[in-house]
């Protein structure tokens, strides 16, 4: 796991801008403390920074191969998970490694196979080979998007990054948000390729992206497809068991210490439960670390999503599956504090959050490096086999919009009034979002014979695994990397989602609860506290310490008359949501006290330019 960037610039000698490369690289440190290096060779310049997970003294990068018609060089980020497979595969073709590391082996089968080796790679990636025989840039980014990719044209080349700071490194890249770029930041749609930044794109899951002197292509590679399900429920349930227990089994694979990441609930624990069994029968214990806040458990007052604290269905799995647990308990002044919300602003370079919840997962993972460097989460189970209350709710199921929003200020929030209302009103959210849920379900294929309720949830599970999923997934990167902290997602395994995506719905909840087939598939490794509990989101503190701290952060901010900030939103409702008694401090004045924060903390560090024209 690392960081990567380059910059192909087709009209110059770039070993004249070694230092731009060398500011470009360094931004991404975090992502990669273990060491660096940058390769320049003509109009091509790559850098990397390196987070030692596989073949620790072998993997160092940029990593180069010298043909006759020219250097092959490549930088890689991510792991592949059948390395070892593809290894031998190339070596009965007449290659010769010098490494153990999957790096080399994605190197020489890009010798092998060009850009076809995208599809032979199970795991998560983004790369990118300049190729010195055609003078040409590949990036290919893996299938469910978890490993972040940016690129942004030059008049006569690219430059690229694992994030966008990389990419605003070098002066060619302009700090330019528009409106559109306001419009994204301020929905929930994910549209793919957007990067919020003028002239940002990023390279869209499952696709390669090459550049030569004739001008930059596209390629998609994979795609969420529809196909027939042939098993019925027990084929489906072994089907599933059997590709989580390979999946794990691969996910395992680590020279640094590894662990899991566990909440108490049905992903997290069946994935621990399976990763103890793996390892217990090889005589290791499994590492598992819980987050949980200052006195939660004793005085959690339950509300529509979370209905039980997470800590003792946590110690029932730890017990269990006899893991090495430890529960990371934050408090309320760590949670509101300034420099905790800036490190998670700078991680994302942009004011996307999720107010405590960023700042508790960005501190977890700090802990967890502590003691581990390879984490396994169970992020995104919900969206593969159907755990969120949007898919049983009626209301969300038929509505002609991503039904994630259907209800999400009534969870959530609603902070849609923060900005000034003229801004808003130049903004038009609605009409953005109409149009990007339309463009997004366009596409969906409808299996033959499909009834119209089954094609409504098909649409839905599309709409997740498409769309909600890389909000989550980008998230967990950038916290994660931003400690040095690698975090695996089993459960984006494209052979488990295609497979799951493709059960019909009546499957996928065949005893009217979310997540059946996971639910059967590892009921054998779950305590039956946990194979009962219903799906409880990411916790969130209920301290109202928490509020008390936001508010006065934000009158510290009004007191600074002049902060750009208040360009962008209205200064009356921030001086209200700041002055409201504790009692009345709502989800959505605490989500637009956040909101405020992270906006002033993002224009503070990028001072970028705002440009509605």
């Amino acid at each position: 796991m690392c960081g990567i960037t380059g910059w192909v610039s087709f009209d110059r000698d770039l070993r004249s801008a070694s230092g731009t490369l060398d500011a470009m690289t360094e931004t991404m440190s975090c992502r990669g403390p273990d060491d660096r290096g940058t390769w320049i060779e003509g109009p091509a310049g790559l850098g990397h920074r390196r987070l030692a997970i596989i073949d620790l003294p072998g993997g160092r990068q940029p990593m180069t191969v010298r043909t006759p018609r020219g250097t092959v060089a490549l930088v890689y980020s991510g792991e592949t998970y059948n390395y070892t497979e593809l290894r031998r595969e190339l070596t009965g073709r007449g290659h010769e490694f010098t490494t153990e590391s999957d790096t080399e082996v994605v190197l020489r089968g890009y010798l092998e196979w060009g850009e076809a080796v995208a599809e032979r790679l199970n795991g998560m990636y983004a790369f990118a080979v300049w190729d010195g025989r055609r003078d040409k840039l590949v990036m290919i980014r893996d299938r469910m998007g978890i490993k972040p990719f940016y690129y942004y044209e030059t008049p006569d080349g690219v430059l690229f990054g694992s994030e966008p700071k990389a990419i605003l490194a070098n002066p060619l890249a302009r700090a330019r948000v528009t409106a559109d770029g306001l419009r994204e930041l301020s929905t929930f749609v994910k549209t793919p390729g957007h990067a919020v930044w003028d002239g940002m794109n990023e390279v869209e899951p499952g696709t390669v992206v090459t550049v030569d002197r004739s001008g930059l292509r596209r390629h998609v590679y994979w795609r969420l497809e529809t196909r027939p399900h042939p098993d019925g429920r027990d084929e489906s349930v072994a089907k599933v068991r059997e590709l989580l227990e390979d999946i794990v089994r691969r996910q395992l694979v680590s020279d640094v210490p590894r662990c899991t990441l566990l909440s108490g609930g049905l992903d997290s624990s069946a994935m621990t439960a399976l990763a103890a069994r793996q390892l217990g029968a090889v005589g290791e214990t499994v590492r598992s670390f819980a987050v949980d806040f200052v006195g939660q458990s004793e005085n959690f007052v339950a509300d529509a999503l979370r209905s039980t604290p997470d800590t003792p269905y946590v110690h029932d799995v730890a017990k269990a599956a006899g893991t090495d647990h430890r529960d990371i308990v934050l408090d309320s002044h760590a949670l509101a504090a300034p420099e905790v919300r800036a490190k998670m602003i700078r991680a994302r370079d942009l004011p996307m959050g999720f107010g405590d919840m960023d700042a508790s997962l960005y501190l977890l993972f700090r802990a967890i490096r502590e003691h581990s460097t390879v984490a396994l989460s169970g992020e995104s189970a919900d969206e593969v086999f159907g755990g969120y209350l949007q898919f049983f709710d009626e209301e969300a199921r038929s509505a002609d919009t991503f039904p994630w929003l259907v209800k999400f200020a009534e969870q959530f929030g609603d902070d849609a009034d923060v900005l000034r209302p003229d801004l808003t009103a130049a903004l038009d959210l609605p009409a953005y979002i109409q149009g990007s849920y339309d463009t997004a379900v366009a596409g969906i294929q409808r299996l033959d014979g499909e009834s119209d309720f089954e094609f409504r949830m098909r649409k839905i599970c599309h709409l997740h695994l498409t769309r909600f999923v890389r909000v989550l997934l980008d998230r967990k990167d950038r916290a994660s990397m931003a400690v040095g902290l690698e975090v695996r997602v089993p459960f984006c395994d494209h052979r488990l989602v295609e497979y799951v995506y493709n059960a019909p719905w009546s499957l996928k909840s065949f005893d009217g609860r979310e997540k059946s087939l996971l639910r059967e598939a590892t009921a054998d490794v779950l305590p039956r506290s946990v194979y009962d509990r219903v799906k409880s989101p990411y916790p969130s503190t209920q301290d109202p310490k928490y509020a008390i701290a936001l508010q006065g952060h934000v009158k510290d901010l009004l007191a600074e008359h002049a902060h750009p900030v208040f360009d962008l939103v209205d200064r009356d409702r921030a001086m209200r949501a700041a002055e409201r008694d504790v009692p009345q401090i709502t989800q959505a004045s605490r989500r637009g006290l956040e909101r405020t924060l992270d906006l002033a903390l993002w224009l503070d560090m990028y001072k970028p330019e705002i440009s509605l024209a």
